[in-house]
C-alpha cells in the first residue's frame, strides 16, 4: 500500500473520532469519496492500526444508528423554514 493512502486513512480516521463525523462529513472534509473513507476506516486501517480502526468504528456504528433521527430533524427543519416563509 502505498504511503499517501496509510497516511490518509489514519488522518481520516484521527478525523473521525475527533471530531465524531459520519462518513458523509469526512468524504467533504478530504475531498474523498464515501466509499474511500470507508474502505480506509474498514479494510486500510486494520491492517495498520486495528486498535485506530476500531475506535473509528465506533464512532461511525453510533452515527449510522442514529442516522434516521439526524435525517428525520433535517426534514422537519427544511418543512418549518417552508411553513414559516409562506405565512
Amino acid at each position: 500500500m502505498k504511503d499517501y493512502i496509510e497516511e490518509r486513512a489514519v488522518s481520516i480516521a484521527n478525523y473521525i473520532i475527533d471530531s465524531n463525523a459520519t462518513v458523509r462529513q469526512t468524504a467533504k472534509a478530504f475531498g474523498v469519496s464515501k466509499s474511500t473513507v470507508h474502505k480506509d476506516v474498514t479494510d486500510r486501517l486494520m491492517q495498520i492500526n486495528p486498535a485506530l480502526a476500531k475506535q473509528a468504528r465506533q464512532v461511525l456504528d453510533v452515527n449510522k444508528s442514529e442516522r434516521h433521527i439526524r435525517g428525520g430533524l433535517a426534514t422537519k427543519e427544511k418543512y418549518m423554514h417552508q411553513h414559516s416563509g409562506a405565512v
